[in-house]
This record gives C-alpha cells, structure tokens and sequence, in this order.
C-alpha cells in the first residue's frame, strides 16, 4: 500500500452498508452455479495457503452517509505554548520543622541545603553549571506557579538527578538536556535509590529522554507535558518515559511528541499507564520483557505504530484510541510474541493495522472497534489461541488479512463479531446472523492468487463462492471463519468519521522526520 495516499486506502468509507436494518441475502442461485462455485472452492483448497482480505462487498443494503466531511478532527493533539518566564531565579528552602524559610539564588545551592523533608520553592530562570542532585529522602522542588519556574540544563547531562525516596518535583519547567542517548540524558533522571518519587505538572522541553526511571519502584508521572528534541531521527531522539526494572509505578495524564518512543518499558512490570496522549513518534507505547501491566484509556495518534507490545504477557490493553498511526509499520496495536493479555474495548480508527498480531499465544481481543483502517485484523506467524469477540470490523479496505493454513474460528461462544458488507439473516432476531461469514476465505485466495481476478470480486461467480462457503459446512477451507456473527454493529463509528474524512491525503509519510528509524 505504499504507493496510495492514505484518503485513497480509505475509500470504502463512502461505500458502508446501512447499519438500519440487515442485510438479505440474494435470491437463491442456480444449483449448477453453486455446484461450479463448490468446485472453484475445492480446487483453492488444494492451493495451499490462504493469505485473504474482504473488504467486505455488500449484498444488498444502503450507503452509511459521508457526514463529516470536512468537520474538525475528533482527536487532536493537544496544543500548549506558554511564555518562558524570564528573570532571574530564587530558590526558598521551607524547612519541615517550621524554622524560617532561606533564599538562594542557586537552585543547586537551596537543594543541596535542603534537610529531608525539605521543600524548596523556585520561581524565575536557573542555568545550573551540573546537574541538580536531590540526595535527601522526602525533599520536594517546586514552582511557586506551575512552568513559571525554569530550569536551563545548557544541553549537558541530565537535569535533575534524584538519589533519594519519596522526593517530588512539581510544577517546574525543564529545558535543554543534554543528548547523549549512550549517557542517558534526562530532563528528570531516576536512580535505583528514588522509589517512591513523584514527578507532576512538569514541563519538559528539548530533552533527550524526559524522565528515565532506573531501576526505582512506585514511581509516579503524571499531569506532565514532554517535548522531544525533534532530532531528524528517532533513533536519535531519546523515550519520553523509560521505564527499566520498575514496579509498581503509575504513569497518568501524560502529553508526550517529539521523541522516539512515548512511554517504553523494559523489564517493567505491575505499572498502570492510563489517561496519556501520544503523538508524532516511532511508537506511543512500547513493551520489552514487561510482564504483568495495565494499559487503559490512553490515546495513540499519527504515530507509526500507537501501542507495540513485544515480548511480554499477562497485560490488560482496555479502552485505548489509535488513531492514523500509519508509518512503515502503521498499526494501531501491534502484538508480537505475547501471551495471556486481553485487548478490550479499544477503537482503532484510521491506522494501516488496525491489530497486527504476530506469533501471538492465548490472546482475547474483544469488544473494540476497527475502522477505516488499511486492515482491520492481519493475523499472521503462528498466531494461535485467540478468542476475537464481540468487535466491530466496519470500512477497513480489508477486514482480515491471515497467512494461516487453518480453519480459524473467530467468536468461540454463541454470539461472534460484526462485519460491514456481510449477508445478514437474523431469522429469529436474537442479534445473531443465521449466516455465517468468511472474512479471509477461497473468494479472497482466488484474488490473492490472481490478481485480475479482482473484477469479478462482486460477480455472481464470487457470490456464488461465498455462498457456498456460508451454506455448505463440508465445504471448508484455510482462513477465518466466524459461525455466529452479528446482525448489527455493537460500536459508534460517528465520532471517528470527521476524523477519517479529514486526514491529509497529499501527507507521505517519507517527508515525515525518523523515516529511516529502522536502519
């Protein structure tokens, strides 16, 4: 798909079925028909294997209107440009036990004055010759007012180094670390000796990592906005939040652009990140060696890939948005080698993948929304032991892409998924479609195998196939099959619309910066 604008990969948008009513099936087709498509069935079986996608050609049904067009996007990311105070700094050391408070006009100075306990209190600019180093346990630096406190690193080192417990740094502005990615450059550096450490309301801008967490357990970040150094690269740029070896630890409310990956985790485990933004980076959310997490309503957009989960097991990816993540990689969840997670109620909207599962073992996916994506699900290297319940595949060009040699089946209870342009025929209106689908079937290996074939893609001769596929169970072949499927779309796909219309087909993503990240 490289060579199509993003708008072009989308254009069954215009094109839905009515989610008003179901769908009917056509008038029965003639026995020699269906018996020819039995034989073109048969004969693709004997092919091998299956690699299909359906976009999902309607039988019958309306078009869902475009409305829309032209509106702002739903997800934005969020804008902040405050002034950069000016002036010179005051640090004011409170002591804990209600002694009189001391200036400095060292920031430096007031923190290494600071006894445990402490609070040091900053307003104006501080330009450090080092970096600032809390070694007492309990000591909180903040601002007088929230980013009205700056401190400069000068494009060396990291510039905040925490060695104590329970320390807290809150409402202050840091710019211009240092960059070196060897050094571990840091706006906020976290050695093993801070547990307990809370870092709010922070602003850090021109920063190599924003906040590196070293091996410290039940840290917090939260209601901080991190801004990279734009590096040309994003194997040049450092990760918003780098987590390694830490448990225990919350990161909320975050807003991170402009490094390379948002949030990464490194033999991370027990850590909640809920309530971020991510935007313009390599990979919003990134898991190595992380077993154990919990993931939930964060939002991932214009990423090349919204949430990368590798290596890891046991995490709960509940009620995120990805949204146009459609880099290289472009995949809204990508799931490589994980075991035992669930990914629950999350909408997946715009992106290349909606979900790229590869070699993934013993996964739920169930109750999210994939629309408008390139693919809505591409299944693919050995992954096995899925239960795919309860979603909604709406729009995407292709619904399912698999590479497996088997039968597949995608709902594993009585009620299975919803998919656009599917036949319909809910009989008893329990919900449930008497009718079963195929979203990777013979129909789509016959393309896939010839590709001119695709004319006829809506042809009596397809339909034929298809239908013999849904009917007949003796006729079975390699790909996705979902017994039970709904008769109408548990999710709302209007607030992802406006979106959807309004991306900028003439964006390529090869003038975008960190295109040859992989190298």
């Amino acid at each position: 798909m490289s060579g199509l604008s993003w708008l072009d990969r989308l254009s069954p948008i215009g094109r839905l079925p009515s989610f008003g009513r179901p769908v009917s099936t056509r008038a029965a087709l003639p026995a020699r028909t269906l018996f020819l498509a039995a034989a073109v069935v048969l004969a693709v079986v004997l092919g091998g294997v299956v690699a299909g996608a359906s976009g999902g050609a309607a039988i019958g049904g309306g078009d869902v209107d475009t409305a829309g067009n032209g509106s702002d996007p739903v997800v934005d990311p969020p804008t902040y440009d405050p002034d950069r105070p000016t002036g010179s700094g005051t640090a004011t050391v409170i002591a804990s036990d209600g002694g009189p408070p001391t200036e400095y006009a060292d920031v430096t100075a007031a923190v290494d004055a600071a006894a445990p306990g402490d609070t040091v209190e900053l307003a104006g600019v501080f330009e450090p010759d080092a970096p600032v180093v809390v070694d007492d346990p309990g000591v909180t630096i903040v601002a007088e007012s929230t980013h009205d406190a700056l401190i400069d690193g000068g494009g060396s080192d990291s510039v905040i180094v925490v060695r104590a417990p329970n320390a807290t740094v809150e409402g202050v502005w840091i710019d211009d670390s240092g960059t070196d990615m060897e050094s571990e450059d840091a706006g906020v550096y976290l050695t093993e000796d801070a547990t307990g450490a809370t870092l709010a309301d922070l602003y850090l801008t021109d920063v190599g990592f924003g906040v590196w967490v070293n091996g410290a357990d039940a840290v917090t970040v939260t209601d901080s906005r991190i801004e990279g150094t734009e590096a040309p690269r994003f194997a040049d740029r450092g990760n918003g939040i780098n987590l390694w070896e830490t448990e225990g630890s919350e990161i909320r409310d975050n807003e991170i652009t402009d490094v390379r990956d948002g949030i990464y985790y490194s033999w991370a485990s027990n850590v909640t990140a809920a309530g971020n933004t991510m935007w313009d980076l390599r990979y919003g959310v990134h898991y190595m060696y992380s077993d154990g997490n919990r993931l939930a309503d964060n939002v991932a957009l214009e990423n090349d890939v919204g949430y990368a989960l590798m290596v890891s097991e046991d995490i709960e990816v509940i009620n995120n948005t990805a949204v146009a993540n459609r880099g290289k990689s472009g995949h809204g969840i990508l799931l490589k080698e994980i075991e035992e997670t669930v990914v629950r109620g999350n909408d997946l909207a715009v992106n290349g993948n909606g979900l790229f599962m590869y070699n993934a073992q013993d996964n739920e996916v169930r109750d999210n929304l994939l629309y408008a994506n390139g693919v809505g699900i591409h299944h693919s290297a050995g992954t096995r032991g899925t239960a795919v319940v309860a979603n909604s595949f709406v729009g995407n060009d292709e619904q399912v892409l698999t590479t497996t040699r088997d039968l597949v089946a995608w709902n594993g209870t009585d009620r299975g998924n919803y998919w656009s342009g599917a036949r319909v025929a809910d009989t008893d209106n329990d919900g449930v479609s008497d009718v079963r689908h195929r979203p990777a079937g013979a129909a789509q290996r016959v393309v896939q195998r010839t590709p001119a074939a695709a004319v006829f893609a809506d042809s009596p001769a397809f339909d034929a196939i298809r239908l013999v596929e849904s009917r007949f169970p003796t006729i079975e072949t390699a790909g996705v099959i979902d017994h039970r499927p709904l008769a109408s779309p548990p999710h709302d796909i209007d607030p992802y619309r406006p979106y959807a219309a309004a991306v900028d087909a003439t964006a390529e993503y090869d003038t975008e910066p960190g295109d040859d990240h992989h190298q």
